[in-house]
């Protein structure tokens, strides 16, 4: 495994006491693996991302331990964690475009950032260009600054800058969120080439959106409510999940392609519960239209078929 994850929990911190937005998380990610991370607002994907290289309050570390590449990630320390950034683990972070700093050019920004990991921008230069020719940008971009390029290019920049150490495991929060269809294909294109050219080991792609996920990630991984909820291959999440919440999901939302005028599209019921005082047991059952008596007690995370991980107690009592 690239990426080993277990039991972890990371908290935020309010006056009105803790939000568990990721109560227990145990996972992991073969090499040259893409995962896919998606579920509704508020599920504790990009917490669960974040968590993975740097917290930063009102974030609180409660427990849990990570591996990558066998070596163990001191995530609960800020400043034990800096000579991991960028050289071993690295973030496409949520709003990358505007994570530029508009007061620095291109070039010099991305010196800043060598420098800092003690690299000298003049003996990557080489290779700094070829990787702007392969996400289809100017070696000119280098003299520019972020307002002087369109949203797509501003991404496919922060994606050169966040792989050029070549990092064991990238993390892409929401890189597409703010970009048109063909924009997000070309993007979600680059990421798998730069996972297939070795420059990325492993992947976590995080997003609302399912059908972003279905052009890029090997595997999916659905959140509920800071729980884990299923991890299977992309096609059978898409095409026969076993999770009643996975299932509603996938039914909420357009077949690619389709044309379906007596079909409407239905959403969930309810909504997610407050992770201030979650509910004991099932975080769904109070929205799961087959919860059941025994629901009222925490399912595992477990896997049913080979690859394939569900914590609900009807799945796994049927595949017992």
């Amino acid at each position: 495994m690239a990426l080993q994850v277990e039991d972890l929990r990371v908290y935020y911190q309010t006056l009105r006491g803790d939000v568990k937005a990721l109560d227990g998380a145990t996972f992991g990610i073969s090499d040259r693996e893409i995962m896919g991370l998606a579920g509704e607002s508020g599920c504790g994907k990009s917490t669960l991302g974040r968590s993975l290289i740097l917290l930063q309050a009102p974030m609180k570390y409660v427990g849990g331990k990570v591996w990558l590449d066998d070596e163990l990630l001191p995530v609960h320390d800020g400043e034990s964690m800096v000579p991991f950034r960028f050289k071993k683990v690295a973030m496409i972070p949520q709003y990358a475009m505007n994570a530029l700093n508009p007061t620095r050019k291109v070039g010099r920004m991305i010196g800043e950032v060598l420098q800092s990991r003690g690299v000298r921008p003049r003996s990557v230069q080489a290779e700094i260009r070829r990787r702007l020719d392969l996400v289809e940008l100017s070696p000119e971009v280098l003299a520019m600054y972020p307002i002087e390029l369109s949203g797509g290019m501003k991404q496919r920049l922060v994606i050169v800058i966040s792989t050029l150490l070549n990092p064991s495991l990238l993390v892409a929060d929401e890189v597409t969120s703010a970009l048109d269809v063909s924009t997000q294909r070309a993007v979600g294109r680059m990421l798998v080439e730069f996972r297939d050219r070795g420059f990325v080991r492993s992947m976590i792609v995080i997003t609302h959106d399912l059908s972003v996920l279905y052009q890029v990630a090997d595997t999916i991984l659905i959140m509920y409510a800071g729980k884990l909820a299923e991890k299977a291959a992309t096609e059978t999440i898409i095409r026969s999940p076993l999770h009643p919440y996975t299932q509603l999901l996938i039914s909420s939302l357009p077949e690619a392609g389709g044309r379906f005028p007596e079909r409407k599209l239905a959403g969930i019921p309810g909504s997610p519960p407050p992770l201030l005082d979650p509910p004991v047991g099932c975080r769904f059952r109070e929205r799961c239209p087959v919860a059941f008596a025994r629901c009222q007690e925490e399912p595992p995370f477990v896997e049913v078929e080979p690859g394939h991980r569900v914590a609900c107690w009807r799945v796994g009592t049927r595949h017992a």
